[in-house]
């Protein structure tokens, strides 16, 4: 009866196991795609991200992510206190900066990447002095199919730094 099970037990993983080779197999969708040039445009995005919250252009955001847009964001002690602090500001978005650094980025078909690493945010307290807040992210990005830019369509982050 063990050995039976143990059978059964084997060939089940086996069976999960190539049709999971073959699942990646099929859904290589970045044969005719120029990687490269995907990732340049993805660091213009971000880039532009980036400079538009240093000259407070918050206005401009909302081009940077899909109308859809849904985030989670940290959780930890310092975020919560930001949180705070930003709510006695009426809700406004008040970073002074933020420093992305990617640490890996995934080009997954032609409309569809993702972007994981941690970021560095900075924002002025009420007592006037600078405060740095750290997180670990993974960004889901689309590509719009009328434009071409790559924009943040979902993001969770981690107050916690891997």
């Amino acid at each position: 009866m063990k050995n039976l099970i143990l059978l059964l037990l084997s060939s089940t993983l086996i069976s999960c196991s190539e049709k999971n080779k073959k699942s990646e197999l099929e859904t290589d969708n970045t044969k005719n795609i120029e990687v490269q040039a995907e990732l340049d445009s993805i660091e213009k995005t971000r880039a532009g991200f980036q400079l538009a919250i240093k000259e407070k252009r918050y206005g401009d955001l909302k081009q940077y992510s899909t109308s859809n847009f849904k985030g989670v964001s940290p959780g930890g002690g310092d975020w919560l206190e930001y949180k705070r602090v930003r709510e006695k500001r009426m809700g406004q978005f008040s970073y002074d900066s933020i420093k992305m650094r990617p640490q890996e980025t995934v080009i997954v078909s032609d409309t569809v990447a993702y972007d994981f690493g941690t970021s560095f945010v900075y924002y002025t307290n009420p007592e006037g002095q600078s405060v740095e807040l750290s997180n670990t992210f993974l960004v889901i990005l689309k590509k719009d199919k009328n434009d071409g830019k790559w924009r943040i369509h979902r993001e969770v982050a981690s107050s916690i730094i891997e």
